[in-house]
């Protein structure tokens, strides 16, 4: 068995004993078995599946990140990880994460342009005084 940590900016996603885990690197898939050497990849966007020791095999979407094995433990460090037991489902719960990034990101960028116009008025006025 080995210990799967995955690591996100905010915490701790997953810690738990697992008997295989298999991802993509940009180098193409991989398995990684508890007598695998020490290993390194850079993970590209994508599923990330492990296996317990009962069986159950289990996801994670990943976006890009770094996985580390040594010794017995398997490290993954990525932004964001959406965990499912169903890929059917699991990619459902991507679609609705990337929507509600998309529409984040499209009041954000709505924030920053009232920012400019209001910095380039108050500019404007200031230009105008002197």
């Amino acid at each position: 068995m080995m210990r799967l940590q995955v690591l996100l900016p905010y915490g701790v996603s997953l810690d738990q004993q697992v008997a295989k885990v298999s991802a993509e690197a940009e180098n193409g898939f991989f398995t990684l078995l508890p007598r695998h050497i020490d290993f390194v990849a850079a993970l590209v966007p994508g599923i990330l599946q492990y296996v317990t020791g009962d069986g159950q095999e289990h996801f994670l979407a990943l976006d890009e990140g770094i996985l580390v094995k040594q010794a017995d433990r398997v490290f993954v460090s990525a932004v964001r990880a959406i965990p499912g037991d169903d890929l059917e489902r699991l990619r459902e719960s991507v679609e609705e994460e990337l929507k509600a990034r998309d529409e984040d990101e499209q009041r954000a960028r709505s924030v920053v342009a009232r920012l400019e116009v209001d910095t380039l008025r108050r500019f404007s006025r200031f230009g105008g005084d002197a």
